[in-house]
């Protein structure tokens, strides 16, 4: 009787699947991989070629005008990363979403630099390096770790911390940057950050954020702030809310460039540091494509010299810009020296 029963309701599973058979069986047709201002097609069809009602696009969850089945996309409109893409489907008296994506990759190559030193300077080899920027004179510089991250004012000849102060021993320091006379420094996996008097360093006000995935480098435009969090994405941030309003995400012309670090804007372009690959990357602050890739890596060569880094960790960290007298900064994690090194562009 059992084996009976089995057998039957196998029979009936069977006649079900048939008549299941006639299921709709979508697909979306395009590029996976596009370039910025390219535009390509994307369609939707259904394998057997059985009739639709109606369908509506969606590009990164927003509603796009369609010509029936098909949608010509201009990247342009976009901008570069990862772009979702999906299709909503009405057909006999039923609806599906079909779920895809593409990427958008930067339309030119970028320049390859090289360095030269022009001075040297000492460095506090207890500075881990997150944040560090030039100001009227001095470099402010701010440390990580739990336990040791500080809030720096430094002589840059001599590398002696003038002003000194430190963070709660539960957080983990990241990024600063110096903005209408107020010091903002990021945390890193806190989602919080604090606002400090420039000229007291006492601590002001705290800010969260929840968009972006960590705290890593700090800059300002003079409008926003501009924060990365260790992925490919920029963020800006309202000087007001502190809230990040959007992001961009950095390309090259082949891939996107993740663990994005410190953070300095020269003349409208983004300076990068990429962790633990002592380069940095120089990126359009509007559009996030990668102009050029700066090879630092001998600058490790020279510390090694006199000094033993732990490798993977005391890595190049550090950017400064003195605008007034064109002057580039760098250091890194536990450095004993400042650079100042002009770039020159490979030929």
């Amino acid at each position: 009787m059992k084996h009976t029963l089995y057998s039957i309701l196998f029979f009936l599973s069977f006649l079900l699947t048939i008549s299941c058979s006639d299921v709709y069986q979508f697909e979306l047709a395009h590029k996976k991989q596009v370039t910025l201002n390219e535009t390509f097609k994307i369609t939707l069809s259904e394998k057997e070629n059985k009739p639709i009602k109606s369908m509506q696009f969606f590009i990164d969850g927003k509603e796009v005008n369609s010509d029936n089945l098909s949608l010509t996309v201009n990247t342009a409109t976009y901008g570069l990363g990862k772009h979702s893409v999906s299709a909503l489907v009405f057909f006999d008296d039923k609806s599906k979403k079909i779920n895809n994506s593409f990427e958008v990759l930067a339309n030119k190559k970028p320049l390859v630099y090289k360095y030269k030193i022009i001075n040297t300077y000492p460095h506090d080899t207890k500075a881990y390096t997150q944040g560090l920027e030039y100001y009227n004179g001095y470099l402010y510089e701010t440390t990580g770790r739990r336990g040791q991250s500080s809030l720096r004012k430094v002589d840059i000849k001599t590398g002696k911390v003038l002003q000194k102060t430190d963070l709660d021993k539960q957080y983990f320091g990241e990024g600063m940057t110096i903005f209408n006379n107020k010091i903002y420094w990021l945390t890193w996996q806190a989602k919080k950050g604090f606002v400090y008097n420039l000229d007291t360093f006492e601590q002001e006000r705290e800010f969260t954020y929840h968009k972006s995935k960590e705290g890593w480098g700090l800059t300002n435009n003079g409008v926003e702030l501009i924060k990365s969090d260790g992925t490919n994405r920029i963020w800006f941030l309202d000087p007001g809310t502190l809230q990040e309003k959007r992001f961009l995400q950095v390309y090259t012309n082949k891939y996107a460039i993740a663990n994005i670090n410190e953070l300095e804007l020269i003349e409208g372009k983004l300076y990068a540091n990429k962790y633990q690959q002592n380069t940095i990357t120089i990126i359009d602050a509007k559009t996030g494509i990668v102009e050029g890739l700066v090879d630092l890596r001998p600058l490790e060569k020279e510390m090694k010299k006199t000094q033993n880094l732990k490798p993977q960790d005391e890595v190049l960290n550090g950017i400064a810009y003195d605008k007034e007298n064109d002057r580039l900064f760098v250091t890194g994690k536990n450095w004993g020296k400042l650079f100042e090194i002009e770039l020159i562009a490979k030929q």
